[in-house]
């Protein structure tokens, strides 16, 4: 029996997927028998991972599921829901919103149809300031909304997340059980996971172009990046072909190069966390400016 969908590369994201599940047990697990100040730096990664999980594998299990059995990508969804404290399943429905508006500009009525847009809280047209998408995104999603819109067209995808979100509220209360200081303890970690999360995104669509399909998004082609996010930094190739898997968007790239500089494609030479270093996002202001 075929067990991955597309190929066995896919083994990686899978296990690091699993590795990541495994940290977040020893954080608890191992809460009492470290200093604080060494469980202060495992927060540190644990909060870093949380964005690394959702942008590369959760993110390229929503376009290029991983198994031949849905049984298996369904498993493996549920993992990912407890490994990211969210259910995998809404937030592939957000995600695809993303794709329907690819980060686009508020209508008349000032809505956007991508939910993530860094246009949706901005004013005059402009992207929301950086700070505020970072760290007022959280609190944005709307459970219910995201159910019922999962409902109406799949019912047992909304159901399905909706177990997902709640079997693992059912470990953390388990956990609070075990050790409940180790949980208080990382919850703010947690947070800022999610926060480092929409900061990825946000440099993702800065200087993008919501008009031109092949300049949606933003890239990046550092090499060590790219490998250790899984392909993410391809971001402007992926919004232009979704379906592209991940170990094929630097070949994507490359047959696009030349059209994508043509049509003013961003690239930019940090990883997207770390976009407000990044020169040629500087740059851009300074000619935004003048």
């Amino acid at each position: 029996m075929k067990i991955f969908a597309h190929t066995r590369w896919d083994l990686a994201p899978v296990l690091a997927a699993v590795a990541h599940l495994a940290f977040d047990v020893y954080l608890i697990v191992g809460f009492e028998s470290r200093p604080l100040w060494l469980s202060a730096i495992l927060g540190c990664l644990y909060a870093v991972s949380i964005s690394w999980n959702i942008n590369s594998i959760s993110h390229n299990f929503i376009h290029t599921p991983y198994f031949k059995p849905r049984w298996m990508n369904y498993g493996f969804s549920l993992l990912e829901s407890v490994a990211i404290g969210f259910s995998q399943t809404y937030y592939h429905w957000v995600h695809m919103r993303h794709h329907s508006g690819n980060s686009d500009r508020p209508d008349e009525k000032g809505d956007t149809i991508d939910l993530l847009s860094i246009y949706r809280h901005g004013r005059d047209g402009q992207p929301e300031n950086v700070w505020s998408y970072t760290f007022l995104s959280f609190f944005r999603d709307s459970l219910g909304d995201i159910h019922k819109a999962i409902a109406r067209n799949r019912p047992f995808d909304a159901a399905w997340g909706r177990f997902e979100l709640y079997f693992f509220l059912g470990l953390a209360a388990l956990a609070l059980v075990y050790d409940w200081k180790a949980v208080l303890f990382f919850v703010p970690f947690y947070y800022i996971g999610n926060c480092l999360s929409s900061l990825n995104g946000y440099y993702e669509h800065l200087n993008g172009d919501p008009d031109e399909p092949i300049a949606w998004g933003v890239s990046s082609h550092k090499s060590f990046y790219n490998w250790l996010w899984f392909g993410n930094g391809y971001h402007a190739e992926h919004h232009y072909r979704p379906r592209t898997h991940w170990t094929k968007l630097q070949a994507l790239h490359e047959q696009i190069k030349d059209e994508q500089e043509k049509n003013g494609t961003h690239v930019i030479s940090t990883c997207h966390a770390l976009g407000f270093m990044a020169k040629e996002n500087r740059q851009s202001e300074l000619s935004h400016e003048s």
